[in-house]
């Protein structure tokens, strides 16, 4: 009898321990990035960085396209970024030359950083470049050339200088893209094009005026280190998101009504890569750094279209 009800208490604690896993609440913490930073401001991450691994994430996204994303790839190809029109003819030419070996990659995946060497590191590095896995093969570049320590000087990119040196502290080995550039250029022609609309119309003024009042009020936080708390403030983004939106015109011309839509469509597409991968991961505890300009957006779209989803920005 006593066999039975301990059979029993075991069969309903492990019900209800199971039940509490399928119901863990995922969540989405977004931070705003600066991306490259002027020297003045090289240590404006520190901060930022302080708060990321305080909050101990389970995974970091990062605004890089994915490597199967052939629209987003298609238009960087042609050199928006150097950097990425690079990579991609790096990545076709290993394409033609080397098969990668799944069982190889994980096998070095589940070493810890500090037991692999430079062999591993360069298999790994081109079977990333082999998947045009922008975000990891930058990621594992940086660990070669700076060690797991990271650079003792900022690079004033926040790549390596928050996102990089995060996974490195948490132990992520693999970063997660959650970027769509399909429209990026038809985005920056409606903005030349909304630029010269409102030459006339009163817009610009507008514009500038969001745009000095965005310089001002960094001053005094970029003197004592604090511009990247200060970028990720809710007034901050809210601002930020106005200008790339064109939510601030107040004579809606062609191109910024183009323009208003590029900037809304990439980042639905963006919430949409962030959940769909957050929801199939079921990890817990989820950081997405973006530029801080779509902070407000994607907040917007994930928490509209995802409300399964706990998100949380930085500011809050």
């Amino acid at each position: 009898m006593k066999t039975v009800t301990t059979f029993i208490l075991f069969f309903f604690f492990g019900i209800l321990f199971s039940n509490a896993q399928n119901n863990t609440q995922q969540e989405i913490y977004i931070v705003g990035a600066m991306h490259t930073v002027p020297k003045i401001v090289k240590h404006s991450y520190k901060p930022m960085l302080k708060d990321a691994i305080k909050y101990n994430p389970d995974a970091i996204y990062v605004e890089s396209p994915k490597g199967n994303d052939s629209l987003s790839w298609e238009y960087l190809k042609n050199g928006w970024s150097n950097s990425y029109k690079v990579f991609y003819q790096l990545s076709d030419s290993i394409q033609k030359v080397f098969k990668p070996d799944t069982l190889k990659f994980n096998n070095i995946l589940l070493k810890e950083f500090n037991q692999m060497t430079n062999n591993d590191l360069n298999y790994l590095i081109k079977t990333f470049t082999y998947h045009r896995d922008n975000a990891n093969y930058e990621f594992y570049t940086y660990i070669k050339t700076h060690g797991i320590d990271g650079s003792k000087q900022p690079t004033r990119h926040e790549d390596g200088d928050l996102t990089f040196k995060l996974a490195l502290e948490q132990n992520i080995k693999l970063l997660t893209s959650m970027d769509d550039q399909r429209t990026n250029g038809e985005y920056h022609k409606a903005w030349n094009q909304c630029s010269r609309e409102g030459q006339t119309n009163g817009n610009n003024a507008i514009n500038r005026k969001l745009n000095k009042k965005d310089y001002n009020s960094a001053m005094l936080p970029a003197i004592f280190r604090r511009l990247g708390k200060h970028v990720n403030k809710r007034k901050s983004l809210e601002r930020l998101h106005r200008m790339s939106s064109f939510s601030y015109v107040e004579v809606e011309t062609q191109g910024c009504i183009d323009g208003k839509n590029y900037w809304n469509q990439r980042n639905q597409r963006m919430a949409k890569n962030i959940a769909t991968q957050v929801l199939a991961s079921g990890l817990e505890k989820n950081i997405v750094i973006v530029g801080a300009s779509h902070v407000i957006g994607l907040e917007k779209e994930l928490k509209e279209n995802y409300p399964n989803l706990t998100v949380v920005l930085m500011s809050n």
